[in-house]
């Protein structure tokens, strides 16, 4: 393995690393240790230049991560608020409401309610992955979830363990995470598969049992309650109705408490035909015509898409002629929803993805390290061939390279680090690359980073704090984690 240098400037990345550990741990929010950590790091990239020019090096790179960071979060910034925007514009003609009334026989209770969030999560995310997956199910069923009595937070774990967690980590369908991994391990996808399959379900199962199981716990001790939808689609007011005969349309309006437009019914019956229509295209694509199938950005882009054609139908038939301002009222709430949601989110990950090389040169120019994966690198020589060692080595090496928040960029490490560790101590590779791959994306994929695109994305949608929903996945997480290497090891008996 190639040795790795670490520099001051590693230490000092480490250092901060762990004081954002701390800060989590004693429940306060890391913006500020991130933000000084930027400063800290480019002060020292920039310490030959001088103390004046140094100082005004330090102020640029803060900018540049920020800026990089937002650039990397912006696609999903934007989908959800094209995708609240499209269901605010519904809510004047009460169309959310007819929407998701089929869902109420589905969702009868709290533990309906999460499992049949989750499972539909799972289902969406797997056939063209989570991102673009959690616009579509968060925005619609959210809602009807926390109806139930499921609270946020509730909803919050069900959506991000069942989908950035479960779904991304297995990869079975897209395979783009397998491909990645068994291609830096010099073994075909098809060996790995089953492995990666096998580790996503034992982490999944177990951290979803130990989080359902505490949700209703701390439900019992009144710690978690249900609250008002952050998108409030659906706002039942029950009232006594009149004793004589009325309209459908006005025993709909008194029930639900939402006026039923001229066009509400069409609407209902529109928006969710043409988000399974495309979840249709996606799934043949992906199973028949693989070559041009229709995943990641791709996906999100025509989710987004769609919901600003919807957006525009449904404002016309609510506003008519006055609709030419009006939409600017609906994607206008979209945005503000969003950004309020990523805006503490954004210099924690550019903290971050900075110990990815490529963002490091963006950042911080040419020649920058990339403090994660030198980390990982340099971890990694001081694992020996005991497979015990060795197992939980990985893992540990595969959650700091997920540390970056993406989950996917440290699965060539994991690759290239369990072929040769693996291939020196005589274990199945791809035992060892599945699990590595099931750790680094349920870590930075994710469930464990709180500046994680799909942690933001999760807890953005259910309206909770991603730190506070990180908190919460850990014990469970790493649980699942800790299990799936006793499985691991037991393969290498």
């Amino acid at each position: 393995m190639e040795s790795v240098t670490l520099t001051s400037s590693h230490w000092i990345y480490l250092t901060v690393i762990f004081t954002i550990f701390a800060f989590m741990i004693f429940r306060r929010d890391v913006v500020l240790p991130s933000i000084i950590g930027l400063f800290v790091l480019g002060w020292m990239f920039n310490s030959e230049a001088g103390f004046i020019d140094g100082a005004i090096g330090s102020g640029q790179i803060v900018f540049q991560a920020f800026l990089n960071a937002g650039v990397e979060l912006f696609d999903i910034m934007l989908v959800i608020a094209l995708m609240v925007a499209m269901l605010k514009s519904l809510q004047s003609q009460g169309a959310d409401v007819l929407m998701i009334a089929p869902m109420k026989k589905l969702m009868v209770n709290t533990t309906t309610a999460f499992f049949v969030l989750g499972i539909t999560m799972y289902l969406a995310a797997t056939f063209f992955w989570p991102t673009p997956a959690v616009a579509l199910v968060g925005t619609v069923l959210i809602p009807v979830a926390m109806k139930m009595g499921l609270p946020a937070m509730g909803a919050a774990v069900s959506i991000n363990l069942f989908g950035h967690g479960m779904a991304l980590s297995g990869d079975v369908v897209i395979q783009g995470a397998t491909r990645l991994t068994s291609a830096s391990a010099g073994i075909d996808s098809a060996i790995l598969l089953p492995y990666t399959f096998m580790f996503s379900l034992i982490v999944g199962f177990v951290a979803i049992g130990i989080s359902y199981y505490t949700i209703r716990r701390d439900m019992k001790k009144g710690k978690l309650k249900a609250e008002k939808p952050p998108i409030d689609i659906g706002n039942e007011k029950k009232k006594a109705l009149p004793d004589d005969k009325a309209s459908k349309e006005i025993a709909a309006t008194v029930e639900t408490g939402a006026p039923l437009g001229k066009y509400s019914r069409f609407l209902a019956v529109l928006v969710p035909a043409s988000l399974i229509a495309i979840v249709a295209l996606m799934v043949y694509r992906s199973v028949f015509d693989p070559d041009n199938a229709i995943q990641g950005g791709d996906a999100t882009s025509l989710l987004g898409g769609t919901a600003v054609v919807l957006l525009i139908i449904s404002t016309l038939c609510s506003q008519g002629t006055k609709a030419i301002e009006g939409i600017v009222s609906y994607i206008r709430e979209g945005f503000f929803f969003a950004i309020k949601i990523f805006a503490p989110v954004i210099p924690i990950a550019a903290f971050f993805l900075i110990g990815h090389p490529d963002h490091a040169e963006t950042v911080l120019g040419e020649g920058a390290p990339g403090y994660l994966f030198d980390l990982g690198n340099s971890m990694a020589q001081y694992i020996d061939g005991n497979t015990i060692t060795l197992t939980f080595g990985i893992v540990i090496i595969a959650i700091l390279t997920g540390m970056d928040g993406s989950g996917f960029s440290g699965l060539p490490l994991v690759g290239a680090l369990s072929s040769g560790l693996g291939s020196g101590a005589g274990v199945d590779i791809a035992v060892l690359a599945g699990l590595g791959q099931v750790a680094a994306i349920f870590a930075g994929g994710g469930t464990l980073a709180a500046w994680a695109f799909g942690v933001a994305a999760d807890a953005g949608i259910a309206g909770v704090k991603p730190i506070d929903l990180v908190r919460r996945n850990f014990i469970p997480v790493m649980t699942g984690l800790f299990v799936a290497c006793i499985v691991a090891i037991m393969f290498f008996l």
